[in-house]
């Protein structure tokens, strides 16, 4: 059951249309009107699903405008549901303006959950989902998008990327160049669709299968990055470790102190001979 003056966001299916909910078929049958990415691509949508509501094209280069005046109707009443041309709205597609002034209206705001790419890509790749990072549409420029991957060669988090098809040999390779090329990785493509193609492993290894033909340069892609699992050194002393140094030290050389608290105490040589030169 819909209200009146509200603002609904609407998950549609990411490529199998089966994927669309009950909720937000009986959603999008009900509100007055539907705001849409591409009028053409929704259209197609809606007539598969036998739906037939007044659209408004609502996209980055009139929403501010558009939204302004969809945002009037719902207060005078209408209901009105967003979509976007596939998954759910707002990630990395249009909407953000019209969903935060709606809040700022205090226009109620309802989200019809759905398929969402990231999420689908995420869960069937096999890397840590305790925490995570979505980064969006990597640049196209090859300097900027080294530059993005560089901000993040020490990210504990798994990363989340969309890439366009022409150009996910160019961003592997530059991922293999910045993480490593034993990094663990995924390309999810196609997701939900029929030639759906999942596939986990090394840098190298996934740039290999790019290479022979095994993931095709076709479709559209979401690239899944392990996080920085490599083994963080301390930097500081426990003060167990500091006094056992301070014995050391009070009997032997700096040199001779720190060699031998690393032996008993595993901690990097480096470390114990720069603290034993401050304490020394």
């Amino acid at each position: 059951m819909i209200k009146a003056g509200t603002l609904y966001i609407v998950a549609t299916p990411i490529g199998h249309l089966g994927d669309v909910s009950a909720r937000a078929i009986e959603i999008l049958n009900a509100v007055d009107k539907i705001a849409v990415e591409d009028t053409r691509h929704s259209r197609r949508l809606l007539k598969a699903l036998n739906i037939e509501k007044p659209l408004v094209a609502l996209h980055e280069h009139n929403e501010k405008d558009k939204g302004c005046l969809l945002l009037e109707e719902v207060q005078q009443g209408a209901s009105i549901a967003l979509i976007s041309d596939a998954g759910t709205p707002l990630i990395s597609d249009p909407g953000y303006h019209l969903v935060r002034s709606a809040h700022r209206l205090q226009i109620r705001v309802v989200p019809i959950p759905g398929p969402c790419a990231i999420i689908a890509a995420l869960s069937a790749g096999g890397l840590p989902t305790d925490r995570f990072i979505f980064e969006g549409f990597l640049p196209a420029k090859k300097t900027a998008r080294r530059k993005q991957f560089e901000s993040l060669v020490n990210e504990s988090r798994t990363l989340i990327f969309f890439e366009a098809p022409h150009r996910i040999k160019e961003a592997i390779v530059d991922m293999l160049e910045v993480f490593g090329g034993d990094r663990i990785a995924v390309i999810a493509r196609e997701l939900t669709k029929l030639y759906e193609n999942i596939k986990q492993g090394s840098l190298c290894e996934l740039l290999q299968a790019i290479e022979l033909g095994a993931i095709p340069d076709k479709g559209e892609f979401v690239i899944v990055v392990e996080g920085d699992v490599r083994k963080k050194l301390p930097t500081t002393l426990t003060p167990e470790v500091e006094q056992l140094l301070k014995t050391l030290l009070s009997e032997l050389s700096v040199k001779q102190s720190a060699s031998l608290a690393a032996k008993i105490t595993g901690v990097s040589k480096n470390l114990l001979y720069e603290s034993a030169l401050k304490l020394s």
